[in-house]
C-alpha cells in the first residue's frame, strides 16, 4: 500500500497546471496529477540537454517501469508510488514516454511533433477512460491534448525554427471549445488558457488578470 504522506503533490507542477488542477473533482484529481507529474519528470530528462544516449537510457527506464508489474517497482521513488496508487494502469502512460523520445531527434520533424502530441493524447485518453468518460469525451480529450501540446512546444522549444514550426501547427489547429466532463476540467482549463495565449501572442498561460478570469470561468462552468 502506498504511503500517501510521501506521495508528490501539485506544488511540483508549473503554476498554470496547479491552477487548473484546483478544479479537478476528487475522483479524477489523482489521475490528472499523476499524468502531469510524469510528463514533467520526462520533460526534465530532455531539459538537461546532455548526451542523447543518456536521455534515451533514462526514458527507457521509465518505459520499462510503466510496462512491468508495479509490485516489482523499486521503493523510494515517490512518483512511482503515485502511479501505483492511481486509477490509470501505468502501462497506459507508455505512449507518453515514446512521444518524449521522439523529441530527441536532431532535426525535429513534423512527424516527430505529431508523435509527441499523439503520446500526450493517448495519456489523456487513458485518464478519461479511467474516470468513466464515454467514447466521445475520450476522443475530445485526445484532441484537446494535441492542441495544447502544439502551443506548449512553441513556447518551450530551444530552437527558434522548431518553435516557429510548432506555432504554425498550433495556429492551424481547430481549437474548438471542448465539451469535456467535469472529471477532465483541468484539461479544459489548460486548453482554454492555451488558446487565449495563442490569440494574444503571450508567452505564458497566466500572463495577466484576464487569463486568470478566463481560467476561473472555464474552471467553474467548463467553457
Amino acid at each position: 500500500m502506498a504511503d500517501f504522506a510521501a506521495l508528490p503533490g501539485p506544488d511540483l507542477l508549473p503554476v498554470a497546471q496547479r491552477f487548473a488542477l484546483a478544479y479537478a473533482p476528487r475522483r479524477s484529481r489523482a489521475a490528472v496529477l499523476a499524468l502531469w507529474l510524469l510528463d514533467q519528470r520526462l520533460a526534465t530528462v530532455l531539459r538537461a540537454r546532455g548526451e542523447v544516449l543518456i536521455a534515451q537510457i533514462k526514458l527507457a527506464w521509465w518505459r520499462d517501469r510503466l510496462l512491468e508489474d508495479p509490485a516489482l517497482w523499486p521503493q523510494g521513488e515517490p512518483l512511482l508510488g503515485l502511479l501505483a496508487a492511481g486509477p490509470v494502469p501505468p502501462a497506459a502512460f507508455g505512449p507518453l514516454v515514446d512521444g518524449w523520445e521522439r523529441l530527441l531527434e536532431p532535426d525535429l520533424s513534423a512527424a516527430a511533433v505529431d508523435a509527441f502530441a499523439a503520446g500526450r493524447a493517448a495519456a489523456w485518453s487513458a485518464v478519461a477512460k479511467a474516470t468513466g468518460a464515454d467514447a466521445h469525451a475520450i476522443a475530445t480529450a485526445a484532441l484537446a491534448a494535441r492542441e495544447v501540446t502544439y502551443l506548449d512546444l512553441a513556447l518551450h522549444l530551444y530552437d527558434e525554427a522548431e518553435a516557429r514550426a510548432a506555432r504554425q501547427l498550433a495556429l492551424a489547429a481547430r481549437w474548438a471549445k471542448p465539451r469535456l466532463p467535469r472529471a477532465l476540467r483541468p484539461l479544459a482549463v489548460i486548453h482554454g488558457l492555451s488558446h487565449r495565449a495563442l490569440r494574444q501572442g503571450q508567452g505564458e498561460l497566466l500572463a495577466d488578470p484576464g487569463a486568470g478570469l478566463t481560467g476561473l470561468r472555464i474552471g467553474l462552468l467548463g467553457r
